[in-house]
């Protein structure tokens, strides 16, 4: 069945951009194709000083809304880094590696060799020389 949901796990890190150098792991990691952003534990977020800088609702997916903050992290995975916006997890919330850190990681996802693939170049309009 996770298969079909687009889900596998991985290991992922988190960085903080303003100290650049200390990633802190996080195994297991549900790499979640169905989720926008990526969640990480707040104690983790907050431990590395990754601040929260607002907050977003969430429709979870027996339909209640819930709200939890938002901040900047760079995440590691696959062997890329990508600098995105992650969300301060509750204790009872999942860690996810969501769509947005897996696309700004240059990633497709292999579901059924539970893998990352290179997407390859970036589309981009085209460049007219001035």
């Amino acid at each position: 069945m996770t298969d079909e949901m687009g889900i596998f796990k991985t290991r992922v890190g988190v960085e903080s951009p303003l100290a650049r150098g200390q990633v802190s792991y996080i195994d297991d990691v549900m790499v979640d194709t169905g989720s926008e952003l990526s969640w990480f534990p707040a104690s983790l977020l907050e431990s590395l000083g990754i601040r929260r800088e607002r907050s977003f609702r969430f429709r979870m997916a027996n339909g209640s809304i819930i709200a939890r903050d938002i901040g900047y992290a760079i995440v590691h995975a696959g062997g890329g880094a990508t600098i995105d916006d992650v969300v301060f997890a509750d204790s009872g919330d999942l860690p996810l590696l969501g769509a947005r850190s897996i696309e700004g990681l240059n990633f497709k996802v292999d579901l059924a060799n539970k893998r990352f693939l290179n997407a390859g170049p970036i589309v981009v309009a085209e460049v007219v020389p001035a």
